[in-house]
């Protein structure tokens, strides 16, 4: 079974002096690969850094909603000119969005649509970060008329959000909220939809499934989150482990052979 954490802040602090480790564990538990999205200018070098020091890692480049004030119009241009060179083993534009709990909406709003627009300039994925935005994310993507491949990341919401937007190719992100017994508007949505609109995530370090601590969460982790979906959609297990793969293939535009030995 090959697991690929589709979302992963493996470059944060938390992870100073310990990732090899981390990744020899996860690697024990399946993970065969996962990606790092970049939040803020400032961190790209190390997001790239990262990356290449390890086997099956990956990048995206990108502006978060939450850092847009510490940012310019310069900072854009700057991811712009950075994709177009096509940097080896970075795979999409991210992690950009919305969120309605954190700053303000009206003012990410600029930042959100220029970067849907340089990934449609680049022909880069889309890594989405979206906090009870979904409808406002699905409006952007409509009006911009975006063609390319969509991860809405860390999903919480309703089935009829989450159609909507698989309805405009969107990939769903599955973290470690399903591991909550009390997540069940999330639980019953994840159990209802296509699986071939599924990729799994940690968002580590947070995102913290049942019984881990917030703010500890890990690749490692990975497994206990696929075990959940495996029990919401019951089934067998390698075939769900098979579609997964395939599905965050198709999302960062990787075919079987580059993946066949990570």
């Amino acid at each position: 079974m090959r697991l690929i954490d589709a979302h992963c802040h493996f470059d944060f602090p938390d992870f100073d002096g310990r990732r090899e480790a981390v990744l020899e564990e996860a690697h024990n538990s399946g993970l065969s690969g996962l990606i790092i999205p970049g939040v803020r200018r400032h961190d790209w070098g190390r997001v790239s850094r990262i990356a290449a020091e390890y086997e099956g890692l990956y990048y995206c480049l990108g502006i978060h909603p939450w850092y847009v004030g510490e940012h310019s119009d310069d900072d854009l241009s700057a991811l712009r000119d950075a994709l177009v060179r096509r940097p080896g083993q970075c795979v999409a534009l991210g992690e950009c969005g919305l969120d309605r709990l954190h700053g303000d909406l009206k003012g990410q709003y600029p930042w959100f649509e220029a970067q849907v627009d340089i990934a449609t300039q680049t022909h880069f994925p889309l890594v989405v970060h979206s906090v009870k935005t979904h409808d406002e994310v699905h409006e952007v993507l409509r009006r911009k008329r975006f063609a390319g491949r969509v991860l809405v990341h860390g999903f919480s919401g309703s089935y009829q959000q989450a159609s909507k937007l698989i309805d405009l190719g969107c990939f769903i992100g599955v973290g470690g909220v399903i591991t909550h017994p009390r997540a069940r508007k999330t639980r019953d949505t994840i159990a209802r939809l296509p699986v071939d609109a599924l990729v799994l995530e940690t968002d580590a370090p947070d995102m913290s499934p049942e019984g881990v601590p917030a703010g500890r969460n890990s690749p490692v982790y990975l497994s206990m989150i696929f075990d959940a979906l495996a029990e919401l959609r019951g089934g067998g297990r390698e075939d769900l482990a098979h579609t997964l793969l395939a599905n965050v293939q198709r999302l960062y535009g990787w075919n079987e052979s580059e993946t066949s030995e990570r």
